[in-house]
């Protein structure tokens, strides 16, 4: 009973897991169709062999995402991604913006999607490779926990930019949900801040994260959507949707970890 207890992923956890790798897939292939980098991860115009690393990249997201798809190669696949997420694309590309952009808003927001997915990716492999007696528990609930906080100091940085960025927020709201668009705006942003605030105490923290992956599944179907579906030449918009996507993910291998943890 207790190998088995070791050695199993709940199917809960893997569905999670399952948004999460769809999204970072969808990212990956709209880069190969539009055979460049995604957005969110700026290399100058002029880098060396650009269009033959941006493939490159491209196909690597794919195929350790699609690892994560199944359980077997779950572990190898977050395992990737995290790292891939955190050194090149957080530190490396978006940190050479930062010291250049470090006044203006928008540069955190962007690092905060890509940090986002990198959070989800730890927190999947912490839980795979506990599952596979790779860590063991203690390594697993330490890395799960940095994975939270890294997702809750990015849902702060989410709420942020809504009221920075109002006029933004609000253009993306339905016109026809009532009462007005920046009411909306204005409540996500307090729903994103409050989120961050509760993960990062641990204080309703699962609630939270619950919330946040309805409403940011909410936000692809009322926001992302109906722009992808205006304009689906653009490569912004189907990264924008597939980021969406990823980090509604994330968002749920989130508040699946702190089920777990509760247990």
């Amino acid at each position: 009973m207790t190998a088995e207890k070791t050695t199993s992923v709940p199917g809960a956890m893997a569905f999670g897991w399952r948004v999460y790798g769809l999204g970072v897939m969808a990212l990956g292939l709209a880069s190969l169709v539009f055979r460049t980098f995604d957005p969110g991860q700026p290399v100058p115009e002029n880098f060396p062999a650009r269009t033959v690393l941006a493939y490159a990249a491209a196909t690597f997201m794919v195929l350790a995402a699609a690892a994560i798809e199944w359980r077997r190669t779950a572990v190898w696949g977050a395992a990737a991604l995290t790292v891939y997420y955190t050194l090149f694309v957080v530190i490396l590309m978006n940190g050479r913006l930062l010291l250049r952009d470090y006044a203006v808003f928008v540069t955190y927001e962007n690092i905060a999607m890509q940090l986002a997915i990198a959070a989800g990716g730890l927190i999947v492999f912490a839980d795979t490779a506990h599952a596979t007696t790779m860590v063991d528990a203690a390594l697993s609930a330490r890395l799960a926990r940095l994975g939270r906080l890294a997702f809750g100091v990015c849902a702060l940085i989410f709420g942020g930019a809504h009221f920075v960025y109002m006029k933004n927020t609000a253009a993306l709201v339905p016109k026809w949900l009532p009462p007005t668009p920046e009411f909306w705006g204005y409540a996500t942003g307090v729903g994103f801040v409050a989120a961050g605030v509760a993960i990062l105490t641990g204080v309703q923290a699962r609630l939270a994260a619950i919330l946040v992956t309805a409403m940011l599944a909410f936000f692809g179907l009322l926001a992302n959507g109906p722009v992808l579906l205006a304009d689906h030449s653009s490569h912004w918009n189907w990264s924008e949707s597939a980021v969406n996507l990823a980090v509604t993910g994330a968002a749920w291998v989130v508040a699946d970890s702190l089920a777990r943890s509760r247990r």
